[in-house]
């Protein structure tokens, strides 16, 4: 891990507009506020994986599985991670408590780095100048990727005294740059797999007993009723 991180800025020039950002199709300034926002999805399909660190276990480095690659209104570009109760950029992983971004890792290739795939951003940006979304509706839906790392939301209405683990099915970014991850709803399922789209899904994030979200590995372990998973889980609810 040779090299500093470096954002793509394809779709952001601010160099001959003083401080302002141009969009680069409409040569519009772009509302500062909605800078961040997330336009464009590039799902995961070879395996890697974010690397981080936390200050219980110092001098070690953990991996996550990366659910997909963004692209942001600024042309800034990163992995998101499913973390706790919300989808975050793996660059902003910064709780000193659950952990901070320490690079990617390419399993393929047994290779750490921090730069952004070159073929992923190449994937957004050419897509994003394919798919020109009208944002007068917040709420349309703009992509919908399976979710293939395999997270559950946990679900509770006693404080934890019960839980249900349930697959996340897919995750929808909406014109607004919310991601919402679609669990399905048991009452409503006609037809079998779910898929995503389907009519029984429904966000997670939306849902009144709705906490966390998990890893797979974790999910399992926690359903498997592992010492150290329960542990680690009740530590979290405590907090």
């Amino acid at each position: 891990m040779a090299k500093k991180p470096e954002n793509h800025t394809a779709f952001g020039d601010a160099a001959s507009q003083g401080d302002k950002v141009i969009d680069m199709f409409t040569r519009k300034p772009l509302d500062k506020a909605n800078l961040h926002q997330v336009i464009r999805l590039a799902p995961e399909l070879d395996g890697m994986e974010m690397l981080y660190s936390n200050d219980a276990n110092p001098g070690k480095l953990f991996s996550m599985k990366i659910l997909c690659w963004a692209l942001r209104k600024d042309g800034t570009i990163d992995a998101l991670i499913p973390w706790l109760n919300k989808v975050v950029a793996a660059r902003e992983l910064q709780d000193p408590l659950n952990g901070r971004w320490e690079g990617y890792f390419d399993q393929a290739h047994n290779h750490a780095f921090f730069e952004v795939p070159p073929h992923k951003a190449a994937e957004l940006e050419n897509a994003a100048s394919y798919y020109q979304n009208d944002e007068g509706d917040h709420g349309r839906i703009i992509q919908e990727l399976p979710d293939t790392i395999g997270t559950h939301a946990i679900l509770t209405r006693d404080k934890f005294k019960n839980i249900a683990l349930i697959p996340v099915t897919s995750w929808r970014l909406l014109a607004d740059g919310q991601m919402l991850g679609m669990i399905a709803d048991d009452k409503k399922v006609d037809n079998t797999p779910v898929l995503p789209g389907d009519p029984c899904l429904l966000p997670a994030q939306e849902h009144d007993d709705f906490h966390y979200f998990f890893h797979y590995l974790i999910a399992n372990k926690i359903k498997h009723g592992d010492t150290e998973a329960l542990a680690a889980f009740t530590h979290l609810v405590d907090d």
